[in-house]
C-alpha cells in the first residue's frame, strides 16, 4: 500500500499573476452531505463545484452564488456541476457511460460516470473544460479504472481538443498511483494529489481517493478540506491558465511505489 503523498511546493515564480480557477470536488455519500454545499462554496470561494453520489432530483438550483449547470439523470448515484454565472458562460456539456465493473452490473449505482462541461471564462478571457468523474468502486480492478479514466479523458478532449481541462472526482484509486500517473501522462494529462488523505472512514482504506487530472493548466495546489457528513473529504484545486511566453511553474509531487 502506498503511503500518503503530499502536494509539493511550486518550483519557480511567474512574472505575471495569472487568473486563478478554484474547483471543488465532493463525494456526497449517497446525497447525505448535500446540505453542506452552500457552506462549502462560501468557505472555499469556489468558482466551480463538482459533486458525485448526488440525487439529481434533490439538488438546489443554486448554492451560494453558484448555479446548477448540469447533472446526470439516469443514475442512482449521480454527478453534477455548479458554476458561477457571473464568470462562466456554458458552451456545451456531455454526459457519458464508461466501461462497467461487475459491481456496476449487479447493483447499478451509476450508468453515467462522467459529466464534462465546456465553459467560457469571461474573467480570464479563456475557454476551459471542467469535468466531474466517479470511477467504479474498489471491488473493480485498477486496470478497469485506468480504462475508465482514459476513456473519460478522451470524452473531455472531444468537447475541445485545444482548451485547457481539469477533471476532478472520486477516482477510487488510493494505491499504486505511480502506474496510474504514468498511464495518465502518456495521454497528455497530469495527476495532482491533495495534501492529506481524502477517505478516512475505514483505516484499511485510508488514502487519496479524490484528486484531479489536468492538461493546459498549472495546478498551484490541491487542498483536502475539513471533513463533513460524507465519508469523503472535499478537495479544493487551485489552477492557473497557461500563458504563452510566461515562465511556467511545475508542481512537484513525490512518487508512490509502483504497482
Amino acid at each position: 500500500m502506498a503511503g500518503p503523498q503530499h502536494q509539493g511546493t511550486i518550483a519557480g515564480e511567474t512574472a505575471v499573476q495569472p487568473t486563478e480557477l478554484r474547483v471543488v470536488s465532493y463525494n456526497l455519500r449517497e446525497h447525505t452531505a448535500n446540505s453542506e454545499l452552500a457552506a462549502l462554496a462560501e468557505a472555499s470561494q469556489a468558482d466551480v463545484i463538482c459533486v458525485q453520489e448526488c440525487d439529481s432530483n434533490d439538488l438546489a438550483p443554486s448554492v451560494a452564488g453558484l448555479s446548477l449547470a448540469a447533472s446526470t439523470k439516469a443514475n442512482r448515484l449521480g454527478l453534477a456541476i455548479y458554476k458561477r454565472d457571473d464568470r462562466f458562460e456554458l458552451q456545451d456539456f456531455s454526459i457519458h457511460s464508461l466501461q462497467k465493473s461487475l459491481h456496476d452490473r449487479v447493483l447499478a449505482p451509476a450508468h453515467e460516470r462522467l459529466i464534462a462541461m465546456h465553459l467560457r471564462d469571461t474573467e480570464a478571457d479563456a475557454e476551459v473544460i471542467v469535468a466531474s468523474f466517479h470511477a467504479s468502486p474498489l471491488t473493480a480492478t485498477n486496470s478497469l479504472r485506468r480504462k475508465q479514466i482514459e476513456a473519460a479523458h478522451q470524452f473531455v478532449r472531444d468537447l475541445s481538443a485545444e482548451a485547457p481541462a481539469i477533471m476532478v472526482g472520486d477516482f477510487n484509486y488510493p494505491w499504486f498511483q505511480t502506474n496510474l500517473r504514468r498511464k495518465i501522462e502518456q495521454h497528455g494529462f497530469a495527476l495532482s494529489l491533495s495534501d492529506q488523505p481524502t477517505y478516512l472512514r475505514y483505516r484499511k482504506f485510508t488514502g487519496h481517493f479524490d484528486f484531479a487530472t489536468s492538461v493546459g493548466l498549472h495546478i498551484a495546489g490541491v487542498e483536502t478540506l475539513p471533513a463533513g457528513i460524507s465519508d469523503h473529504r472535499p478537495i479544493l484545486v487551485r489552477a492557473h491558465y497557461e500563458h504563452p511566453g510566461v515562465a511556467t511553474a511545475a508542481v512537484e509531487v513525490p512518487e508512490a511505489p509502483a504497482a
